[in-house]
């Protein structure tokens, strides 16, 4: 928080970061690493179809 000069950026980046990692974040333990890579191949699809790199 100490990296942040104002607290509009730190929550600009905590609303990005936390919708970014919500979407990619995937409990690994409770899946197969088949099923695990699928989900994570879907997500990434779907991430570079919204025109993110």
């Amino acid at each position: 928080m100490l990296r942040f000069r104002q607290m509009r950026c730190l929550q600009k980046f905590a609303a990005v970061h936390s919708s970014v990692y919500n979407h990619f974040n995937q409990e690994r333990s409770l899946y197969s690493r088949a099923n695990f890579k699928l989900n994570r191949a879907a997500a990434l699809t779907e991430w570079r179809g919204l025109g993110v790199s």
